[in-house]
């Protein structure tokens, strides 16, 4: 169906609304024809769950794994990252069920239900939180094409053309099948951890001592908070729950949704053990290999596993970068324009919805320039912006805990007694874990 010329929110809305109902049509009728098509039906519901959970195993995440295997080898962080996928699944699953029933994004539901203050201030807290994260997935698009030569300069001009044509270009569900496609590539880490070949029994004893390399200090607790911003983050809330209303999910689509979402955890999880285990077998115990210099550990896999492994290695790199950044740019347009009441949708086109798209075209400009600051710190950024991420992580769970908890909004899809105390329990855990590090920060000798 063509769309209006009009500008008006009403045209913008009724372009939007036929759009999602065509995709909910198609939808009902695989639905209702069974058989071997609810294989495709399986196929079309997949999206927003796998696209949060692998945009997740960003670029910053490959760097965070990466330089946490480096540093620490096959110890604690094994466990440790098997651990968070459970705990990534509870937050996420929420969301599913807050977009699709409400049918309102996660921006527009604070905005609407506690108030301009709440509203602007989980916006903003998003926004600022975006947009490091981005520089992160630059670093990584950076880095990954400095492998083959490409300059800094172009890498990052290269990224934001991409990231721009697919945000601009495609309507939701195209935008959703060609990201789904670049995010297959994440997995070329498994077979690298497979050339690697790892001691098996040494991975295998680190799920049982939990040994923790060098004793808790706070670079520890650093590490361990870098390795949570990258597992949970505030974008994902806001990302997952906008894709699922932009996709046109309903109640009865909430099943689905959850699978979509574990399968996700599981490519995720699977991944992330990857990258430690890659790092942590050649790169761990070696000359500097503490000091976490993200050049230095792809020299490293360059020395140690050949050019192929290397150059493997940074198309994932690239791969990760652009994902993320795919889905981090559509966050923040998502967010913008459902706190400020714009149009708000991926299947409108720039000329109709041009305020929509600018936030997150901007944000990536913004980020893009600054990896190109001249030496930069990028290791340590990386880590930082991961680390903030996790300090902005419990306001975020906050608000979707209340929103989960109003039954107004919910009805009989409220949180269960025992999701709430786990969500209690990870957000209590975050503060801990924040106090702690503050605390060894400040008093460093007492650690």
């Amino acid at each position: 169906m063509p769309f209006r010329a009009s500008t008006s929110n009403e045209a913008v809305i009724l372009d939007d609304a036929a759009i999602r109902a065509q995709d909910q049509a198609r939808i009902a009728q695989l639905r209702a024809q069974g058989g071997w098509r609810r294989v495709l039906l399986a196929l079309a519901l997949i999206g927003p769950g796998v696209l949060v959970m692998i945009a997740d195993n960003d670029a910053g995440g490959v760097i965070t794994y990466a330089q946490t295997g480096a540093a620490y080898g096959l110890g604690f962080y094994l466990p440790f990252l098997v651990l968070l996928g459970p705990v990534a699944y509870l937050v996420q699953e929420m969301t599913v069920r807050l977009g699709a029933v409400t049918g309102r994004g996660h921006a527009e539901l604070i905005w609407g239900r506690y108030g301009r203050f709440w509203g602007a201030f989980s916006l903003i807290d998003l926004v600022v939180a975006n947009g490091l994260t981005l520089i992160t997935e630059f670093i990584g698009i950076t880095l990954g094409l400095g492998v083959f030569g490409v300059p800094a300069v172009w890498s990052a001009l290269g990224g934001v053309l991409l990231v721009g044509g697919v945000l601009l270009g495609l309507r939701y569900y195209t935008w959703e099948r060609v990201a789904l496609t670049i995010a297959a590539g994440n997995l070329i880490f498994v077979p690298l951890a497979l050339m690697a070949s790892p001691h098996w029994g040494a991975v295998a004893r680190a799920f049982g001592s939990w040994a923790i390399p060098g004793g808790f200090t706070p670079v520890f607790l650093y590490v361990v908070l870098a390795n949570l911003g990258t597992t949970i983050a505030p974008w994902m809330i806001f990302f997952q729950q906008s894709s699922v209303v932009d996709k046109g999910l309903a109640v009865r689509d909430i099943r689905a949704g959850q699978v979509d979402t574990a399968l996700g955890v599981l490519v995720m999880v699977v991944v992330a053990l990857a990258i430690v285990i890659l790092t942590g077998t050649w790169v761990h115990g070696l000359p500097g290999a503490a000091s976490m210099d993200v050049q230095q550990i792809l020299v490293t896999l360059g020395h140690r596993i050949g050019p192929l492994g290397e150059k493997l290695f940074a198309l994932g790199l690239v791969e990760a970068g652009v994902i993320a950044a795919i889905a981090i740019t559509a966050s923040t347009s998502w967010a913008t324009g459902e706190a400020l009441n714009w149009p708000k949708s991926l299947n409108l086109p720039p000329r109709v919805a041009w305020r929509f798209y600018l936030p997150g075209l901007v944000s990536a400009v913004v980020a893009a320039g600054i990896v190109l600051i001249p030496k930069a710190p990028l290791g340590f950024l990386n880590l930082t912006v991961q680390v903030i991420a996790t300090i902005f992580m419990p306001a975020a769970m906050l608000f979707l805990l209340l929103l989960l908890n109003d039954r107004e909004l919910m009805g009989e899809h409220v949180n269960r007694r025992w999701q709430n105390w786990a969500a209690a329990v990870i957000v209590g855990g975050l503060v801990v874990v924040n106090g702690l590090y503050g605390w060894a920060v400040v008093f460093a000798h007492s650690l």
